[in-house]
């Protein structure tokens, strides 16, 4: 019999190189902040806006486009999500005032919502469950190698060309991954001319089938997926303080230079796309070897030492000691973000889109929220250490929700008639029988 054939591994690479994209066009927003905030004469409080309101717009979008993407697959949604971000990021470079920047960054935001929970559906059918995990891990690791990426590119782009030209540049690039994304990729593995029947069965092993699932929206109410959510709520928080104001904060409470702040800045988000991948092999092995409770409860240890890390970070007045304690409060922090999404997969299965876009709508919340009130404190307090002792007890909090989820209980998804939906391998054996 011929060994299995690897397409799903091209898959991954697709999709690490759309993270990278991602978050490039995300990032270069904060690194360029000093530019746009001194042409454009924004407060810091305006600035927040700027940052947030793209992230509001995201989450609202969030479960419609997860729903969309169980619905019409993950191939159309893909492509219409990333023409959409990539025309906005360049419209970004176009905004005068602060008015237009906003609308530019909250139709940005409303375009990119579903791109996550999209990809993630995908892996759904195109990755065995046992794989599930590594590939939430590289997935977000380019996340992380993105936005690590974007500081340094955007403070050279920016002295070669200025900012408004490198929106333009960095929107550019998303296009021309839509050009060979829609050639190559198929909804179906079993339709692409590169799986063979070995990789197929490989793909499908511990599903007892391969038909599309259903989740009703009530079930959307579910405590456990609610837990789930307002787990993710903390980690979406946390990482938008990252994501946001830390080559703001590196410069204006450390010390640092514009360039020293977007190089360090960039350093920390590599760090914690290493632990993101590193996050995505434990996961699974932990899954593997004492079950799916404490395979997916990497956040109940990794979120409370970030909070830890960052109590010391806002106690010490040593500027390089602070840059080194931010390098492995990030990296904690992203450890459990790939155990995060595939607790959806666990929990909805083939439904995972609609999941991971529930989940992902409280993450951009508390995305959303993080920079304002960073901006509100910073400005009220006059001092930029209270933001940090906030973001500490977010992790903490982070901690307990993902102690008290359970990956175990499935949500009762309605799949195509007279077939059953069985639970993923390492957990207890369970079948629904639906009646849709």
């Amino acid at each position: 019999m011929a060994d299995p054939t690897r397409s799903r591994f091209t898959l991954l690479r697709f999709t690490f190189a759309l993270s990278i994209i991602t978050f490039v066009d995300r990032v270069c927003i904060s690194a360029s902040a000093p530019a746009i905030r001194e042409e454009l004469g924004l407060s810091t409080v305006q600035l927040g806006w700027v940052f947030s309101v793209f992230t509001f717009a995201y989450a609202a979008f969030e479960i419609p486009s997860g729903w969309l993407a169980d619905v019409m697959g993950p191939r159309k949604m893909l492509m219409r999500i990333v023409i959409w971000w990539s025309a906005f990021t360049m419209i970004t470079g176009a905004a005068w005032n602060f008015a237009s920047l906003l609308l530019a960054r909250f139709l940005f935001g409303l375009g990119e919502a579903g791109a996550f929970p999209t990809t993630s559906r995908s892996y759904s059918r195109w990755f065995p469950r046992r794989e599930i995990g590594n590939a939430h891990g590289v997935l977000f690791m380019g996340t992380r190698f993105g936005g690590a990426l974007a500081p340094p590119l955007v403070v050279f782009l920016i002295a070669l060309v200025g900012w408004r030209i490198s929106f333009v540049v960095f929107g550019i690039l998303g296009l021309v991954w839509c050009l060979f994304w829609w050639r190559w990729y198929r909804d179906d593995p079993a339709q692409h001319p590169g799986v063979n029947a070995a990789e197929l069965d490989l793909i499908r092993e511990g599903r007892a089938h391969d038909g599309q699932a259903r989740i009703r929206w009530r079930e959307l109410l579910s405590l456990n997926l609610l837990l789930i959510c307002m787990m993710y709520f903390c980690v979406g928080y946390a990482f938008y303080f990252y994501l946001t104001w830390l080559p703001t904060y590196l410069k204006e409470a450390l010390g640092f230079s514009t360039q020293q702040a977007g190089w360090i800045a960039g350093v920390i988000l590599l760090a914690g796309g290493i632990a993101t991948g590193l996050g995505g092999r434990l996961t699974d092995y932990l899954t593997r070897r004492f079950g799916l409770k404490i395979g997916r409860s990497v956040g109940v240890i990794g979120m409370p030492a970030s909070g830890l890390i960052l109590l010391g970070i806002a106690s010490t007045k040593n500027s390089i000691l602070a840059a080194v304690l931010f390098v492995f409060a990030a990296g904690l922090a992203d450890l459990c973000t790939s155990a995060c999404w595939t607790m959806c997969h666990d929990v909805a299965g083939d439904a995972a889109g609609l999941a991971t876009g529930a989940m992902n709508t409280f993450g951009n919340l508390g995305g959303a929220i993080s920079p304002l009130v960073v901006g509100y404190t910073v400005q009220w307090w006059g001092a930029w250490s209270t933001p940090v002792f906030v973001t500490a007890g977010v992790c903490m909090l982070a901690g307990l929700f993902t102690l008290a989820a359970d990956p175990r209980k499935r949500l009762f998804s309605s799949d195509l008639p007279g077939l059953a939906t069985s639970v993923p391998s390492g957990s207890q054996s369970i079948s629904i029988e639906n009646h849709s």
